[in-house]
């Protein structure tokens, strides 16, 4: 894939990606572009089809993967998520920096493409924190949010892994935490 060198955001949910990214995106529009995923989940409340997510269904999704058109695909919760090519084509083709925002699953994945994006962890400042901000945003159940708490303490575990991310930021202040994003971006 030509173009600039990808970023690749990872993190468990409820780390802040998505905050730091809509600052992102904001402040530095015309230099970020954003990879919209796919997934076969309904879409929450405000979500938009195109712009939060690309919404399929499973046997559309599992059709492209099977057709190799996704950079990495991975099941969460009974639901599909993934990054097509043509996702991120269509962002390098504004000649934008693509991010990705990608679990650890699809982070070990795109590892073995050709891909070479920069590699940043959002991590929270403690599980405890994350459960009270997962509870706070009050769009899961109960059982999806043990089940989200679950694959964080995985996700962190993982994420420890020596090389696997260029920089591991600690979202306990956004301010700081969006500075130490900049910093690495804007170079």
């Amino acid at each position: 894939m030509q173009g600039p060198r990808p970023v690749v955001l990872s993190g468990p949910s409820g780390a802040g990606k998505s905050t730091l990214l809509k600052k992102l995106l904001k402040d530095y529009e015309n230099i970020f572009g954003f990879s919209v995923s796919h997934t076969t989940r309904q879409p929450r409340p405000g979500e938009v089809n195109g712009k939060d997510y690309h919404f399929v269904s499973r046997e559309e999704m599992q059709k492209e993967i099977d057709a190799g058109e996704f950079i990495e695909h991975a099941e969460f919760s009974g639901n599909m998520y993934g990054t097509s090519k043509g996702a991120v084509q269509a962002v390098q083709a504004q000649n934008q920096i693509c991010v990705l925002d990608i679990d650890i699953q699809g982070v070990k994945n795109i590892k073995k493409t050709d891909l070479n994006p920069i590699y940043i962890s959002v991590q929270p400042p403690s599980i405890d924190i994350l459960e009270k901000r997962l509870r706070d945003r009050k769009t899961e159940t109960e059982e999806s949010l043990l089940k989200r708490l679950a694959a964080a303490r995985v996700d962190l575990e993982l994420s420890k892994e020596p090389g696997l991310f260029d920089l591991v930021i600690i979202n306990d202040d956004l301010e700081k935490a969006y500075s130490e994003l900049k910093e690495v971006l804007l170079e």
